[in-house]
């Protein structure tokens, strides 16, 4: 489950008719010749220290909203609401261009983590509602901050208008955080299927599970790379006696502290796998750069409260790091659409509540005029 870790406008054809002039007519040009760009939602002032980013605009304004990712072809995005009368996180997605905003999932039990399908017309989510129409408990917050890794969770696929539901995952424990490769062939998700919280892939239709992950300790949210070559993702590995114990009590309770993580990359597999952040501050929420070389994550290594969430970019190697964003509050959750122009967000920004979470979007600024150390 992707958490806080804290308490296209349609063009019409275009016809050029050619005046009667010796020079030659301009030549046609297809509405798919066209940038798409983004209608929805309002402009927003970009801080000046944010360099990154430019043409920002809010995209929600009610509920709590979060974890939003592209549409393969970029033009609408799935995300998770918390609405403001209440209930629990149902999955939405909205269109780019017209901000029309549709829930997907049943409306029942809870649900995180939706990811488009390589066609673009399903969407891959987790939920417990085929366990109970109602939220299942809150997390016991007496036992410090924890996130609930329900084992009521399944991941399942529907079609857009929500009608057609189909379960991808039957078994035992915590199923969830899927995210599929840009190759179209693998879906990865975090389960508890053996016993701990680890990384496997399915084919598309959920057969063909393959085990990627097998060190004790958190392994969830992944991505893949643009070449679906390799994976990124956020782990917590307990080390002395006494943590793993916690770790274990924890997670039998089903729940798990993300007070520090860290950002790990490996071939898709599973194998080569290498630790990139090593600050003892919750590092998650990973996705890479058009590049493939960086990644973009969400830290809060520069406060020493551990409340404020910015965005950082790093090397796959982990050197270069840099602060991406500099607003007071959170930011996380980012990705990139696939042609790389547009960056999507979570963030505090303009919030009309203390916490209160709306989902950003900005074109990415490759090359800045100055840039900003980390």
């Amino acid at each position: 489950m992707m958490r806080n870790p804290t308490p296209s406008v349609t063009l019409g054809l275009l016809v050029t008719l050619a005046a009667c002039s010796d020079r030659p007519a301009p030549a046609v040009r297809s509405a798919a010749a066209r940038p798409f760009e983004v209608a929805a939602g309002v402009p927003f002032a970009v801080d000046p220290r944010e360099s990154r980013l430019r043409n920002l605009r809010q995209l929600t304004f009610e509920g709590e909203n979060a974890e939003a990712y592209f549409s393969p072809d970029g033009k609408r995005l799935v995300f998770q609401r918390t609405p403001d009368s209440g209930g629990c996180d149902q999955i939405f997605t909205l269109d780019l261009a017209t901000g029309t905003t549709v829930m997907v999932s049943t409306g029942d039990g809870r649900t995180t983590c939706g990811y488009y399908y390589p066609s673009g017309d399903r969407v891959v989510y987790a939920s417990t509602h085929h366990h109970d129409e109602s939220c299942p408990d809150e997390p016991d917050f007496s036992r410090g901050y924890v996130w609930p890794v329900y084992d009521t969770y399944d991941l399942f696929l529907t079609e857009l208008n929500g009608r057609e539901v189909e379960q991808l995952t039957d078994t035992p424990g915590y199923d969830a955080e899927a995210t599929v490769s840009p190759r179209g062939d693998r879906v990865i998700f975090t389960s508890t299927r053996d016993g701990d919280l680890d990384l496997y892939t399915m084919a598309l239709d959920g057969t063909d599970v393959r085990r990627v992950t097998n060190r004790l300790g958190y392994d969830g949210g992944a991505f893949f790379s643009p070449d679906g070559g390799r994976i990124v993702w956020r782990a917590h590995y307990p080390q002395e006696p006494a943590e793993q114990a916690d770790y274990r009590t924890l997670l039998a309770d089903e729940l798990v502290r993300p007070s520090v993580l860290d950002i790990w990359v490996a071939d898709a597999d599973g194998s080569n796998a290498r630790q990139i952040t090593d600050n003892g501050a919750a590092n998650f929420a990973p996705y890479f750069h058009p590049s493939g070389e960086k990644i973009l994550f969400s830290s809060n290594m520069d406060d020493p409260s551990g409340r404020d969430f910015d965005l950082y970019m790093i090397g796959v190697d982990g050197t270069g790091l840099e602060r991406v964003t500099r607003t007071p509050g959170f930011d996380g959750f980012p990705m990139f659409s696939s042609d790389g122009r547009w960056l999507v967000f979570g963030s505090n920004r303009n919030e009309s509540h203390a916490g209160n979470t709306n989902v950003f979007i900005a074109e990415w600024v490759e090359e800045p005029p100055t840039s900003e150390g980390g």
